[in-house]
């Protein structure tokens, strides 16, 4: 797994930059994302996927231990679909 630091590493080699700016970059990138996802927005990132809110309806499931009933009100959740790109690379491992 490469963590945030590494990820930091690669992108300041690849765009030719500092590390300070690769870590400004990184975060504006992800800060903008959450943003736009909590204001409702669909955000699609070409060669990457897409990010959604999903809509939960209602429901009523069971503790399996005491077999009591547990109401879950509806709700909503992000939910990101991966691009062609990405499962074409991951098909080819």
């Amino acid at each position: 797994m490469v963590s945030k630091p590494e990820f930091i590493d690669l992108l300041a080699e690849r765009c030719d930059t500092t590390k300070k700016n690769a870590t400004m970059m990184y975060e504006e990138v992800f800060a903008t994302l959450i943003d736009l996802v909590s204001r409702g927005e669909e955000v699609a990132i070409p060669n990457l996927g897409r990010v959604k809110i999903a809509e939960r309806a209602a429901r009523v499931a069971h503790n399996p231990k005491t077999k009591d009933k547990i109401e879950f009100p509806a709700n909503k959740a992000p939910k990101f679909q991966f691009g062609k790109n990405i499962k074409e690379a991951v098909a080819s491992l």
